[in-house]
């Protein structure tokens, strides 16, 4: 049971976590089968190979354990019966499928956790009928225990994130209605303001083209203040959602199609700028389209204020229903101040769309930002 509106992304957590998690869990369940390379052999050395091969696969797995749970999981759960079954030294390899079960539940899979845990104590406890003494009726009620602790710390972590999540979409659905509130209250009430002033002087000299010229430059003349009152009132509403030094829209809004201005500006400051196109490119919803562009146009300013980089690779893939933006740097440093809001921003405009957005250091050095933007049709509205 997986609830794909509330699944958690863009965690901290990288490939390189999941390897060095993967190299832990080796070396330990390495450590507990040496029995196996020392001491009285207890069967023959093709296949002691055959169960260290069986120990690599199932550890090299769990790198994959975040993107692809539930098979990885499997995967484990096969090579652990496997080597049970050939193996006549009773190594800690199950260390391996207790990880796996908990990456299943963390991930949201609650139901595939359940079953593959199932399966790990009917498979166990069929093992110990079979003859196994290695494993008691006690250490089967253990093993239970331990599987539904793991299956249970793991959707409780899902759980976490998936409500921490959920308020902060609630929290980004205040701030849009509170902004459309505020926006409503400055701009609506000087323009009917203005509506009506202007209807009255043109009332004015309509009907009396000669003694309503004064009565008429009274209410323009209000009408002329009201605007400016809703220009500065909207200036400082602008300027609180605006950063330093951001010019106000007068043109339409920008979208991927202007892409290349963005190149050519990072160009301009030094970069060498690289661009990927993949998919089938459609027409995006405005505030899609949006969306993309400016999450490129802050990465590419972040970089060049701060990743110290030579190279960038802007990549915008298009799906069904999904457009991805990427951009990594091969900078020296994060590409944003420590003190920025920068990339928060960023994750929030994703968020808003029901999207989601990753920013951290990438493999090989530098710094990738990624966002997730789905939309509905390809309709621009």
């Amino acid at each position: 049971m997986v609830n794909r509106a509330f699944r958690p992304r863009g965690r901290p957590w990288g490939r390189g976590a999941d390897a060095s998690v993967a190299g832990l869990v080796f070396v330990l369940v390495g450590l507990g089968s040496m029995r196996s390379l020392v001491g009285a052999r207890l069967e023959p050395w093709g296949v002691t190979a055959f169960g260290w091969s069986l120990i690599a696969v199932a550890c090299a797995a769990l790198c994959f354990s975040r993107r692809r749970p539930v098979a990885v999981a499997g995967l484990v759960l096969v090579a652990v019966i496997s080597y049970y079954l050939v193996s006549s030294y009773d190594g800690p390899l199950l260390l391996a499928l207790v990880v796996a079960l908990y990456w299943v539940a963390a991930e949201g899979h609650l139901r595939a956790a359940v079953g593959l845990g199932s399966a790990t104590v009917i498979a166990t406890g069929a093992g110990t009928l079979w003859g196994n003494e290695d494993v008691n009726g006690v250490a089967l009620f253990m093993l239970t225990g331990w599987l539904v602790a793991v299956v249970a710390i793991g959707w409780l972590r899902y759980g976490n994130q998936a409500h921490a999540l959920e308020r902060e979409r609630r929290a980004a659905t205040e701030e849009r209605l509170r902004i459309a509130r505020e926006l409503h209250d400055v701009v609506g009430h000087h323009l009917s303001l203005i509506n009506v002033q202007s209807v009255a002087a043109l009332r004015r000299l309509a009907k009396h083209p000669e003694r309503g010229v004064a009565q008429a430059e009274e209410a323009l003349e209000a009408a002329k203040d009201s605007s400016g009152e809703a220009l500065r009132e909207l200036r400082a509403t602008l300027g609180v959602l605006r950063k330093a030094g951001e010019e106000a829209p007068t043109a339409p809004a920008a979208g991927l199609d202007r892409l290349g201005d963005l190149v050519a500006s990072a160009r301009v400051a030094g970069l060498d700028v690289r661009t990927r196109v993949a998919g089938e490119p459609v027409p995006l919803p405005t505030q899609v389209d949006l969306a993309a562009y400016r999450i490129v146009q802050e990465s590419l300013t972040n970089v060049t204020r701060h990743a110290r980089a030579g190279g960038v690779v802007i990549s915008v893939e298009h799906e069904h229903g999904l457009v991805t933006v990427e951009v990594a740097d091969d900078g020296r440093g994060p590409a944003e101040d420590t003190s920025g809001t920068g990339i928060t921003g960023m994750r929030e405009r994703a968020r808003a769309l029901g999207g989601d957005l990753t920013a951290g250091p990438r493999e090989g050095g530098g710094f990738t930002v990624r966002a997730r933007l789905p939309h509905e049709n390809g309709a621009r509205g």
